[in-house]
């Protein structure tokens, strides 16, 4: 059994091939060390163009500890310039900001008169009420004080206003205030397109005429077309 292994090993791999097979056989080895030779070219050619301080694949650690490092030295410049981490976008280049407004345009955001649906707006309903904290005790007393605090169909109860703790008004006002000032302060960058014909007056309105193409765009694009061209008005 010693001698029949031995001698398999060392067997010639082409043994009782012909011509044609033998050829093809080397082909397909060359062929297999070409694709190691690649993939090691490759490798090396990686680790040759990878920047100072970017991290190492081989280690697990590395990116989480390159990423820390990277966002303390933009807290660090944002700290030097007197801004925020709500201004962080100060500090984008415009190849970045481009490069970040691509990554979100590949995400499925609601468009046109989706934006006011019912899914959406019970999306916009479940953010708003992460916010909102959740008292245990005063839901288990409302519902000992009340024996039909789960309702059924024939139920009298419906209309009935219920009485609110003031803390709760209170709590409502607050967070609608909060919301408020909110949205007089976002502020994003946009992007600007020198060749894009003007069609608005301010930004509000150029937000709303871009909801209104996204909408009905594809419907009015041959009429328009008619109204640039002149061909839809009447000949006199």
């Amino acid at each position: 059994d010693g001698d029949a292994g031995g001698s398999g090993e060392g067997a010639d791999p082409t043994e009782g091939m012909n011509a044609r097979q033998r050829k093809l056989h080397e082909l397909r080895a060359k062929l297999q060390q070409c694709r190691k030779a690649n993939q090691s070219a490759v490798i090396a050619e990686k680790k040759r163009q990878k920047l100072p301080g970017e991290p190492n694949d081989d280690d697990p650690g590395a990116k989480k500890r390159w990423y820390e490092e990277k966002k303390k030295r933009k807290e660090e410049e944002l700290a030097r310039m007197g801004l925020d981490a709500t201004k962080a976008y100060l500090l984008d280049s415009a190849e970045q900001a481009e490069q970040q407004y691509k990554k979100k345009e590949r995400k499925d955001a609601p468009a046109g008169w989706d934006a006011f649906n019912t899914k959406t707006l019970y999306n916009a309903y479940l953010k708003r009420a992460e916010n909102i904290p959740v008292d245990i005790e005063s839901y288990n007393a409302a519902k000992a004080t009340d024996p039909e605090f789960y309702r059924d169909a024939d139920s009298l109860q419906y209309g009935k206003a219920p009485e609110l703790p003031a803390k709760n008004v209170d709590r409502m006002v607050a967070e609608l205030a909060d919301r408020g000032r909110r949205k007089e302060e976002f502020s994003r960058r946009r992007a600007h397109r020198d060749g894009k014909d003007v069609d608005f007056i301010n930004d509000r309105n150029a937000h709303f005429n871009k909801k209104i193409e996204r909408a009905y765009g594809g419907y009015a694009q041959e009429i328009k077309a008619n109204l640039e061209r002149g061909t839809a008005l009447p000949d006199r």
